[in-house]
């Protein structure tokens, strides 16, 4: 067509990292310094449209987070990328398919402690998306005694339970760490979260 046109964006992916999805590219080569992005997406339910995406209308960064707009969780999404400078824009890229549902990646819950007399009140805060806390997600918590690999484990609670630890007959530095759980087409775990310890019965 003889027109100039701007090189498309880079390495296109859509990927899932801690609860979120979201789609990442690069800037071409020899991109101009002020280059923006639109991103619209389509999912399998809706293949004849693609869908704006509000929050990522002429940005300047190189990542837009599309979780909270999609409308169903189980069906295949892509997401694609076009760069505008000026009166010049690129082609669209897209990304492969992928869906929340059975590809969400997890982030490891954040534990808050309230040490008591006899106990130690552990409650876990997960780094969600204020759109998908209905779902539900579980923890595993684990303690021990610091130095020893003997770890009490405790099972799936969700993600409001709050687990009660006797401390009566405890004594000494423990410490406790927990992983979130996601039970979709397999069971899926984050990393354990870095351990907090406690002195516990410490006298004096």
């Amino acid at each position: 067509s003889g027109r100039v046109q701007l090189l498309p964006p880079q390495n296109v992916t859509l990927l899932s990292k801690d609860f979120e999805m979201i789609l990442t590219w690069a800037p071409a080569e020899g991109s101009p310094h002020d280059v923006i992005y639109t991103v619209t997406y389509k999912s399998q339910d809706h293949m004849d449209q693609w869908l704006e995406v509000p929050h990522c209308n002429n940005i300047s960064t190189t990542s837009c987070i599309l979780t909270c707009v999609l409308s169903n969780i189980y069906v295949k999404i892509r997401a694609r990328v076009k760069a505008v400078s000026g009166r010049l824009q690129s082609p669209w890229v897209k990304s492969r398919f992928k869906d929340y549902y059975s590809e969400v990646e997890l982030a490891p819950p954040v534990l808050i402690l309230k040490v008591k007399e006899n106990s130690i009140h552990v409650s876990a805060s997960f780094p969600l998306p204020t759109c998908m806390e209905k779902l539900i997600w579980k923890y595993e918590l684990n303690h021990w005694e610091a130095g020893s690999e003997d770890r009490k484990k405790y099972e799936d609670k969700f993600r409001r339970d709050t687990v009660i630890i006797d401390t009566t007959a405890l004594r000494g530095n423990y410490c406790l760490s927990a992983r979130s759980i996601y039970e979709s087409i397999d069971i899926k775990y984050s990393e354990f979260s870095q351990p907090v310890c406690v002195p516990l019965n410490h006298k004096g």
